[in-house]
């Protein structure tokens, strides 16, 4: 067995979801379950296929995210695993919908932070075993980031 690591950098001013499913029928279903999240979503999305002729599958509605998320599925190549690249919306705008796809197993990272991919690849093929989500914690809050932190939801939209 050897171990891998896979870099992801959203593009700029995007997210990236990282999830595992099980069909080839995912990468039509996500982009529905997308486009019916919310109006202006921009996205592209890239679904490694693991049986058959293996290829990356890809939809999306914005052709550099489609070509970026494809580009970055077949580097990972983790069987059934989808990366999707979204701009006009936040993750937690689409989660609930992407995890009620039928064929959605799970979903490891939802982000706008660079990621690292972890994986681990038999004579079968590679599974992503981790992920690694941004930087590591550098201390506990004070009152003063607890009042910033209230404040920038507040300034966003996301709270009263």
């Amino acid at each position: 067995m050897e171990f891998k690591t896979v870099k992801v950098d959203p593009p700029k001013d995007a997210n990236v979801i990282l999830g595992m499913a099980h069909f080839i029928k995912t990468a039509e279903d996500l982009y529905e379950a997308l486009v019916n999240s919310v109006p202006a979503i921009k996205f592209g999305l890239g679904f490694c296929e693991s049986s058959g002729p293996c290829l990356i599958r890809h939809e999306g509605n914005d052709e550099e995210l489609r070509r970026s998320a494809a580009q970055k599925a077949f580097e990972i190549g983790c069987g059934h695993s989808f990366l999707i690249y979204l701009r006009n919306a936040y993750p937690l705008n689409v989660l609930d919908k992407i995890k009620k796809v039928p064929e959605v197993c799970t979903i490891y990272a939802a982000t706008a932070n660079p990621l690292e991919v972890l994986i681990a690849e038999t004579e079968q093929g590679r599974g992503i075993i981790g992920v690694v989500d941004g930087l590591k914690s550098r201390g506990i809050e004070s009152d003063q980031d607890v009042t910033e932190r209230r404040d920038f939801l507040r300034k966003i939209g996301y709270k009263l």
